[in-house]
């Protein structure tokens, strides 16, 4: 009877020692201080955790992860929007769908070592849980809504400016954007002239090419990029420029 007692009075939803000293070095690696640090477990807790301490009242994650993928989904479009003046709707959301999509959220979540972190089922972890792509995407939009929830969204964009930008800004999903469309566009708009590409050297053995393009308006070099296909060369010569020329505009 004793020991019904005191598992009565066991307080509600409490992690372990152990999980609040992890969650504690992960704010510290992360660099934030969360208010209510209920949010932060609960970001944590896969729903296979929950129904195997049904009796301490755990929150899963689930309603977590919607919010967080609204919040990151607002954060990437409105950067991309601020980043790319000369992108049209359809480039920005092909572009946006490649940063959000599940593949670059296991990454984000990789590069952060969350899977360590998450709390999970017995049954779950034995199946490799703590490394499946689904679970971990879903763990990092569930820490962006906590996040959002627990402080707003300014420590939202200066997480994402940590994490996720700066991919973007070194090219990490230029596979989905078209350099030489958002160039020729930057040009019309200040009516200066015809673009040309010129293949200027090749390297390598036949089965493995390299290009080097470039590309130059009317007399002037604007950039110079290579690649293992012409397009990829191309491709690569027009970001080069479009940062060239954005450069000299801020100037």
């Amino acid at each position: 009877m004793a020991m019904n007692r005191k598992a009565n009075h066991q307080k509600p939803g409490v992690i372990k020692e152990s999980a609040k000293a992890a969650f504690e070095q992960l704010q510290k690696e992360l660099n934030v201080s969360f208010n209510k640090p209920a949010l932060l477990y609960q970001a944590f807790t896969h729903s296979s955790y929950v129904n195997e301490h049904r009796r301490k009242q755990f929150t899963d994650n689930e309603r977590l992860e919607f919010l967080g993928d609204a919040v990151l989904e607002l954060s990437v479009s409105h950067y991309l929007y601020m980043k790319y003046p000369e992108m049209s709707e359809g480039e920005l959301t092909k572009l946006r769908a490649a940063i959000v999509c599940e593949p670059s959220l296991v990454l984000f979540a990789n590069e952060l070592q969350f899977g360590k972190y998450i709390l999970l089922g017995k049954g779950e972890e034995l199946t490799g849980g703590r490394t499946r792509p689904a679970l971990l995407a879903d763990v990092f939009e569930s820490y962006i809504g906590a996040l959002y929830l627990d402080q707003g969204m300014d420590p939202v964009v200066a997480f994402l400016e940590k994490i996720l930008f700066p991919k973007v800004e070194i090219g990490a999903f230029s596979h989905v954007m078209d350099y030489k469309s958002q160039l020729q566009e930057l040009i019309q708009q200040k009516n200066n002239g015809a673009l040309s590409y010129e293949i200027i050297d090749e390297t390598g053995p036949a089965h493995s090419r390299v290009f080097v393009t470039r590309v130059s308006l009317a007399d002037q070099e604007l950039g110079v990029g290579n690649g293992r296909s012409k397009k990829e060369a191309e491709q690569q010569a027009a970001q080069l420029a479009i940062r060239k020329l954005q450069e000299a505009a801020e100037d």
